[in-house]
């Protein structure tokens, strides 16, 4: 079979990479596609808010699935225009796409079907924004309601800050559209965790879980980015919060858009803080997460294209992945200065150390080829990627492969997986308490 996959980033490249290892795949085109991915794929010049080129494209190459990455060419109705044309795309509608589309949006589902979440208040106008932060005890959270990014979510400690991540998004426009409206949250205390799942619209097959690092700095300090890293399993979604999880978020959220009339294929992604109450949600995206996706296809010991294919399908409940037992880990190497300005065009040197790397890969998400070297082209550029024995080992080898690489200005967090080690170390010196 022929597939297409949308997108050009470490979550693409993921996607591409384990898609090619499929016996029922023959052809694999990737747009835009990247220098990294066309190892695997063949680049295809169309960007993924081409929405109507992509769907000639697939249907001039008769290509038998596509795979949609990022969320703009859901948000934008790709699955509605490739459906029209008879053509097989994995990802859900338009109006399912608006839970990740609009936060105010998804807040409204979250409140309907009483799943549990932060008390919130939508705004659209800055001095009702501002007002309303009297009514409430600091922390804030002010999100922007549309697409940015992954930084569109500011934690503000103060109602200074607060007023003041109001004006950035509501006035001066920092987000562009995404700020025509804004949700202001409560703190929720806890540990995050990402549960992605796939829906055929009836059934819900659970992913492995994994756990995201969104602040740039160690210890999560600095501001939001599209992700720093990640770990998959994340031990902090116990049997006990896998269930509730299940039973609390993702059947109820399931149920009611149905009763909208939206059926929801494709992955789902909660986002869910842990806290001492159980799980409450966070944010919906409508895509496989990203970095995420990196450490859950390195674990995923299945082929993936049936799993896609039962999706569009409606078989989700015929089908059971099977997985590695190793845990993976995720560290991204970003250009200096990410996620605000950062230069481009730097020479990335150790790569060729890890051609061959039998422990992990080198996912790439920013970078490009000038005259046969690798040079940066993005803010986060490398997703390097190992599995381990456990998760302390994990985390070693996939630090060793990452002090192969350099480049002028490269920056990363030198502390992913830190919970899990910590959840790792309470679990042994609970044994060793028990073995006495």
């Amino acid at each position: 079979m022929k597939v297409l996959v949308i997108g050009s980033g470490g979550r693409e490249h993921a996607l591409v990479w384990k898609i090619s290892q499929s016996p029922k795949v023959k052809k694999i085109y990737c747009a835009p596609g990247s220098a990294g991915i066309s190892e695997f794929a063949e680049a295809i010049a169309i960007g993924p808010e081409q929405i109507e080129k992509l769907a000639e494209f697939a249907e001039r190459e008769k290509i038998d699935l596509t795979v949609v990455g990022p969320e703009l060419p859901l948000t934008l109705g790709i699955a509605d225009l490739f459906e029209s044309r008879g053509l097989s795309i994995f990802g859900p509608n338009k109006a399912a796409a608006q839970l990740e589309g609009s936060k105010a949006f998804a807040k409204e589902i979250l409140k309907e079907n009483r799943i549990p979440t932060a008390a919130f208040e939508t705004f659209a106008d800055a001095t009702a924004a501002k007002r309303y932060l009297a009514q409430v005890k600091p922390p804030y959270v002010v999100k922007a309601d549309g697409l940015a990014a992954g930084k569109g979510v500011l934690i503000c400690p103060s109602r200074q800050e607060a007023e003041a991540a109001i004006d950035e998004i509501l006035v001066r426009k920092t987000f562009g559209h995404a700020g025509e409206k804004l949700v202001i949250e409560e703190f929720l205390d806890g540990e995050e965790a990402s549960f992605m799942a796939l829906t055929d619209g009836e059934h819900i097959l659970p992913l492995a879980s994994s756990q995201d690092h969104k602040r740039v700095f160690d210890n999560d300090q600095g501001p939001n980015t599209g992700g720093m890293g990640a770990y998959s399993p994340a031990p902090v979604v116990t049997p006990a919060i896998h269930r509730r999880i299940m039973d609390e978020v993702l059947m109820p959220l399931l149920a009611g858009l149905k009763q909208r009339g939206i059926r929801y294929r494709g992955v789902i992604y909660a986002g869910v803080m842990i806290t001492k109450d159980g799980p409450k949600v966070l944010e919906f995206n409508a895509r496989f997460g990203d970095p995420e996706c990196q450490p859950i296809m390195l674990r995923l010991k299945s082929d993936l294209v049936p799993l896609l294919d039962a999706t569009i399908d409606g078989k989700i409940d015929q089908v059971r992945p099977e997985w590695y037992d190793e845990p993976a880990v995720c560290v991204v190497l970003c250009a200096g200065g990410y996620p605000g300005t950062y230069d481009k065009g730097k020479e990335i040197t150790g790569l060729e150390k890890l051609r061959d790397w039998p422990n992990g890969f080198v996912f790439h998400a920013g970078t490009a080829k000038n005259d046969g070297r690798w040079i940066t082209a993005g803010g986060r550029v490398l997703g390097v990627t190992a599995r381990g024995t456990g998760i302390t080992e994990a985390v070693g080898e996939v630090y060793r492969a990452v002090g192969e690489i350099s480049w002028d200005g490269m920056h990363y967090r030198k502390d992913i997986a830190r919970r899990a080690l910590t959840h790792s170390l309470s679990l042994r010196e609970r044994a060793r308490e028990r073995g006495n």
